[in-house]
Order: C-alpha cells, then structure tokens, then sequence
C-alpha cells in the first residue's frame, strides 16, 4: 500500500496561494471569536483556554466536515485544552486513504493560515504515527496528551488507544532519552521557582513538566499523578494566558517587566504575591516530579511483582520498608508530633524517600506542637539539620506537605517568600535550608554544631516580617529557641548570631581592616571567640547559599582576615598601636624598583599598583582607566612619599583577563593627558550596556550616602550604597576630587545588582578629616546626583 506522509513543518504564514474552496468568510470569523474571548476579562487561566478550545474545535470541525478515514487530532497545548492566546496550533491529520489525503489536508491548512495561526501540522497514517512516536520522544510526548477533534472518531480512538498500548509495550525505551531531554531543559531554562525572570514552560517546575508526569503514568503503572497538581497547573496556565494577553505576543518568559501587569491582570495584591504563587506551584510541580522518576526507576528495576522483604524497625513507630521511611500502623501518630522530626531525620541519614502513605498520616493526624520540646524532640531535629546535602531533599517533602510549619509555625512567614533580585539564588524558606546544608559540611570548625546548625535556620527568620529582618529575627530566633529547650546562654548564642549575621562580611568589605579601632569594635560586638567562629562559619554558609556573586575567593580572605585579627584581640595578642596612612617598609623597596619613571606599574590577576607623581583626580583617572579595559575594582590603598603617589587596587576581571600592565600605562597616560575622555567613554558604554541588560532586581536599590568619622580620627568615612552601572566608580571618585578630597583607602563591594563602596577621605589642603557639616552636605547631594535616580535619602546618615 503506497502511503504519504506530510513531516511536521513550522509555519508561521502560508505558503503564496490558497485552494480556490477554501472557506472565504471563516478565518475572519474565527479572529473575531479570538479577539473577543481575549478581550474577556472574566475569562482566565483555564477558562480561557477551554472556552478558546472548544471555538477552536467547532472550527476545525467545520473546515473539515463529515468525512470518513480522516481524524484531525490536537497534540500540544491544543491537546490538553491549555491554549493561549498567542498559541500555535499542533495539528495531526489521520488518515486511512492515502491518494485522497492532500486535497483534504489543504482545505484544513489554508484557512487556518488565512486566519494567521502558526501551525504546527503533520498528516500521517495510525501506522506512521505510531512509528514516528515510538524513535522520537517529543512525539511520544505530543500523542499521550493528544485529544480527537474532528472526522472519524473511531480512526481517532484508534490511534490513541494504540498509543497508550505502545507506552505500556515499549515505554522503557522512552524513558532514557525523555530524562536526558528533560535535564537538557532545565539546565537551559532554570528552576522556575527560583529565577527573577521564570520560563513558564520549559523550566524546572513549568507546564512541560507535568506532560512529562503524565507520559511517566502511561508508560510505569506505579507512577500516578497527585491530584493537587491541578492547582499548581491552574496558576501556572493562569499566568501564561494573562503574559501572552497583556504582552500580545507568544512568550513565555516571566519578565520583570510583565510582572507587575500580569498581578494586576490576575488580581494578585502586587508582583511579590503574583511571583510568590508562581514559586509555591513550581516547587510542588517540581518535587513530584522528581518522585515520578523514582518510582519509574523502581518499575524499570522490579517490573515485576516481588514480595517485598519484612520492614526493618528504625525508631518508635518508624520503620524501613520498600526502600522507604514508614510509620508503624501502631504509630502513635496523633499522640506523638514528633514523628515527623523522626522520619524526617531517618529519611535524610538513610537517603531514601517518605512515603506517601506516611506524610498523609503525619498531616492529617499529627497534633500541634507544644510550648517546650523535649530533648530527644530537639537532638531529632538537630540530626536532621545536621543531614548534610540530604536535609534540602527532606525538607522539601515536608514542605509538600505543610508539615515545617507544623514543626515551626513561624515558618509560614517566610514559606515561599520570593527574593526579586538577582543576588539571591532561591525564596527565604529554600535559602534558610540551603545555608543549613552548607553549614553541616563546617560542624567540625566549630564547638558547638548544634548551635551553628539552629542558628543557620534561623538566621534570616525575620525576612518574613515587618521591618528590619535583623531586628524582627531576634524576636523570633528567641522565642523559638527557648520552645526548642536550650538553655539561656544557648538561645543568647542563637539570637547572637542572628544579630551579628552580617557582621562580619560587612565589615570585612567596607572598613579598613589594619584599623585597630575596626577590630576592637567587631571585638566588642562579638565578645567571645564561641560565637566568633559560628559567625564565620555561618557568613560562609549564608554567601554561598545566597548566590554565585555572594561569595568569592576575595570575600573569603577578607573575612578570614577580620576573623584573625578579631581573635588575637579576645587572646591578648591585638597590636593596638595606630597604623597610619603613610608608605611602609615594602612601599620603599617598590619605589626603588619605580626610579625615575614617570609611571610605574605592576600588575598580577589580583593586584595593580601604580606609582606616579602626585596629582590632582589622579584616583578617579586610574579607576576609570581600569573600567576602560575591563576590570572591576574591589577594594584600594593610596598613600604617598613626597611628591609621589602610591595606589594599590585590588581588581578582578569578570571575562577572565588579567590587566595588560603596559597597556594600562599607555591608557593612564593618554587620561592624564586629556586625550582619553573617560567620564563620555563610560557613559557611552554604560548606555550601550543598559539597553541589552536584564534588569537584576525587581526594585532598584535606593541611593544612599552615609557619613562616619575612622575610629583613629584621621580620616572621615564615606559610604555609598546604589545601584550598579559601569563607570559608577569613576563618577562617584570624581566627585569627591572635585570637592578637595584625597582618597586614602577604599573598599569596593558588589553585591549582586547593588554597590557598597566605601571611601576613606581627607582633605587635599590639610590632610585632615571634614568637620564642616555644609561642605558634608553638599558632598553628599553631588554624590546623590550621580547615582542612578531613585527616591532615596538626600540627606547625610551616619553609619552607626
């Protein structure tokens, strides 16, 4: 039997000419049923698409007529009714009568063309089908969700039930290339819950994941999809039918600025809770994900059936069963709240999963938890914290089940709380846990796990209250530590490290750490070496967990610094002796090594130092020179011998590239010559770079400016918090050259989409610190200037 088989082709118009039958008046017809449903405000989410497909199959029904040995079936979004607006129609035509079939197919296309759909279509006989499915997993995937439209229903039925037998026959040869083809798309797309700007679809968590979930039950009979994925579904095409609506367009990506659009459009109060909901859906829709492939690996090792072996008892009322944490069926479980700390423990030590049957009984029985846990209640949970990388997975399934806020009812403040910038990796709740399993792998630096652990958990708590997080934690870590059982002076160490969190990578990145004055203060702040060593563990778990820009081998000496110097003070062994601004002992061998040149430089990957004669804007020429050849300032020492000038600045290069130290001199030269335009260079380029840029977070950090004078009296401290932009660090150093100032030592801090830059200045005629509060505040408001617009403060702040 001669077959023809049309492969799919994506079309986005038609081909030059239509059959002279096609319908004239049902493409204009059918724009205006679209328009009308799109312009329907009451129409949303699944709605929309319902209503959107059935006018979609009336219409193909009606091109195609009654006809027999045909079948038009909807794969895709058109197959599982979750069109959208700017949808493609997927289209198969089935047929049986293969010398008859391009006429046909032509009468189906070509209106749908004319109508201006994109069409995705392909004309195949069952047989062809069914082969192309069983080599191609996409197609596989299209044909489980694929519904009958119109024609003959019985060839339609045929395909699908056929179908269904080839997943359940052949489905182990699918599911290979369908994991490998899933993992190819997260690792494009991302994680949908954690990402400032989510692909709806193709993340980790979108609405291709719940295809895949379906495939997965149709090919391992143990794989069933939970119902309440429906609601996670529901947002999911809720927020992609208002994207496409107030875009017009066929995207899928959640852009910032869509955000605050498709909130209004859905009735979310604002853009957080639109993307809070978006985050909570894409984390149920992710982990029972991930539980679909387990049991589908367990199917593929035990197709058949097996006699499972005798549970093993691992606790009171918990026991190993099938390769899963159990309860007992004598499980005290609606006496005993701490069952779930039990098993969840037992599930991260052992590596194995929940199961089912047990996390219903623990929701649905489980009582409140008291005014004071018991001690074996508080070590389970500190074995669970102390689970390593396995207490992310743990707690994950806990919160599938509502069951963290059962443990901690203060954990619903920040359950799924969003963090709309770039710098933050994940949402509050996921960070807290993200920072404990890195905090297990440093238990043994410290002499006190169990404190470290606690205090990791707690330490952002407050993010989920009103005003300050720091201030609103300690009321929280303390009344949780106290219901946890620790004794006064433990919940003291936990509520320390709440308030003292940010004390470290603070000050290590912003204050001149050979100031014994700094040391001293941290030191006092601090007060014991204990609560030292948490704060540096902790400041290491809490930046790595944030994000890949919080932590760097540069932060990291920093603090290590900070914490050595802090430790010989609490020893005795602090030299309290007053460091000046002034050259030392190996600036004398650079000069020597500098003679006569006018312009001196050595240059590693970290480390450039100039020696020059002393000038007028000589520090704002070097630092726009270095954002001229592509390197970030992180940090600065200047300080000078006579007439010369000594600056030192640590850089680093985003690309890669260590500094070219004769091309950096012949730039300098050209700056101090004036043939090198520095401020218009990098206004250009920071233009250039702002239209092509995605923004970094959701609100642009607000400017600020604040005010202190150095402990030693020798210098006055300015501080600038703003959003980044290239050539900021140019600007703002101009600016305090233009008002008199000499820098003498700078800490340059990014911090993903924000700067902390803080600048140690006296004046050029004296050398001494400013006391004149106006000449303060006009420095500040020529600072505020050309920070990048906000309504921030426009007054001078102190920093204490």
């Amino acid at each position: 039997m001669w077959l023809c088989a049309f492969e799919p082709v994506n079309l986005a118009t038609k081909p030059s000419e239509s059959p002279s039958d096609s319908p004239s008046e049902s493409p204009a017809r059918i724009r205006s049923q679209r328009a009308a449903l799109i312009d329907d405000p009451s129409l949303r989410g699944v709605d929309f698409s319902h209503r959107y497909g059935t006018v979609v199959d009336s219409w193909v029904g009606e091109l195609l007529g009654p006809i027999e040995g045909v079948a038009a079936i909807a794969v895709g979004s058109y197959g599982r009714q979750e069109l959208c607006p700017e949808s493609d129609l997927d289209i198969l035509l089935v047929h049986a009568r293969p010398r008859e079939i391009a006429p046909i197919a032509d009468r189906l296309w070509y209106p749908i063309w004319d109508a201006g759909f994109r069409l995705d279509h392909s004309v195949r006989t069952v047989r062809e089908a069914l082969q192309v499915a069983d080599r191609d997993v996409k197609a596989m995937l299209g044909l489980i969700d694929a519904r009958f439209v119109a024609g003959e229903r019985k060839l339609g039925a045929e395909l699908l039930l056929r179908t269904r037998e080839l997943a359940h026959e052949r489905g182990r040869r699918w599911i290979p290339p369908l994991r490998e083809d899933v993992r190819d798309r997260h690792a494009r797309a991302g994680d949908v819950a954690f990402l400032l700007e989510p692909e709806l679809k193709d993340g980790r968590g979108g609405l291709r994941d719940l295809t895949v979930q379906r495939a997965l039950e149709a090919i391992a009979p143990n794989v069933e999809c939970e119902h309440s994925l429906h609601g996670s579904s529901s947002i999911l095409l809720s927020v992609r039918v208002a994207l496409h609506r107030v875009t017009g367009r066929a995207i899928d990506q959640l852009y910032l600025e869509h955000q605050d659009a498709v909130a209004s459009h859905l009735g979310f109060g604002d853009a957080d809770a639109l993307m809070t909901a978006v985050a909570t859906a894409a984390r149920e829709i992710a982990w029972h994900l991930d539980e679909a492939w387990r049991a589908a690996d367990v199917w593929i090792q035990r197709p058949r059936r097996h006699r499972s072996a005798s549970p093993k008892a691992l606790a009171p009322g918990v026991e190993l069963c099938d390769g899963e944490i159990d309860l007992a069926s004598d499980a005290a479980v609606a006496e005993q709240w701490g069952l779930i700390l039990d098993v969840a423990r037992l599930s991260a030590e052992y590596g194995v999963p929940i199961a089912r049957g047990a996390l219903r009984r623990l929701s649905e029985e489980s009582p409140d938890v008291g005014d004071q846990w018991s001690r074996h209640e508080r070590d389970a949970f500190v074995s669970l914290l102390g689970a390593g990388g396995s207490v992310v997975a743990a707690f994950e399934t806990l919160e599938q089940y509502e069951l963290m806020s059962r443990v901690l009812p203060e954990w619903s403040a920040v359950r799924g709380k969003i963090q709309r910038n770039a710098f933050h990796r994940f949402t509050v709740d996921r960070h807290l846990v993200e920072t404990v399993a890195r905090a297990g792998t440093m238990t043994r630096s410290v002499s006190r796990p169990d404190l470290l652990l606690v205090g990791a958990l707690l330490h952002d708590i407050g993010k989920g209250y009103p005003g300050d997080h720091t201030d609103a934690g300690i009321v929280v870590a303390d009344a949780i530590a106290t219901r946890m059982g620790f004794d006064r002076d433990d919940a003291d160490t936990i509520v320390a490290m709440v308030r003292h969190h940010l004390l470290l990578a603070s000050i290590a990145t912003s204050r001149d750490l050979r100031d014994p004055g700094t040391i001293e203060s941290v030191a006092e702040q601090v007060e014991n070496v204990e609560l030292l060593e948490l704060l540096h563990a902790l400041t290491e778990a809490d930046s790595l967990a944030t994000g890949d820009k919080a932590w760097s081998r540069w932060k990291a000496e920093l603090v290590e610094d900070l914490v050595r110097r802090v430790t010989q003070v609490f020893e005795g062994r602090h030299d309290r002796s007053e460091v000046t601004l002034d050259v030392d002992a190996d600036d004398v061998i650079l000069l020597a090594r500098a003679g006569d040149a006018d312009i001196y430089v050595e240059a590693d990957d970290q480390t450039v130092t100039i020696v020059t004669r002393d000038r007028p804007m000589l520090f704002c020429h070097v630092v726009g020179v270095l954002a001229h050849l592509g390197q970030s300032v992180r940090g600065a020492r200047a300080r000078c011998r006579g007439a010369l000038a000594i600056d030192t600045f640590d850089v680093e290069s985003p690309v890669g590239r260590p500094l070219d130290a004769d091309q950096f001199g012949r730039e300098l030269r050209r700056a101090f010559a004036g043939e090198l335009r520095l401020g218009e260079e990098l206004a250009r380029r920071a233009n250039q770079y702002e239209r092509l840029k995605r923004p970094a977070a959701a609100r642009p950090a607000d400017p600020r400016v604040l005010i202190d004078r150095d402990p030693r009296g020798i210098a006055t401290i300015v501080q600038v918090r703003a959003a980044d932009r290239i050539g900021l660090l140019h600007a703002m150093t101009t600016v305090l050259a233009e008002h008199g100032l000499d820098i003498r030592h700078a800490k340059i801090s990014t911090l993903g989409h924000e700067v902390v830059d803080t600048f140690y200045v006296v004046t050029v005629d004296d050398g001494h610190p400013i006391d004149d509060a106006v000449r303060l505040h006009e420095l500040v408001l020529a600072l505020l200037h050309v920070l990048p617009a906000s309504s921030g403060p426009r007054e001078p702040r102190s920093l204490r």
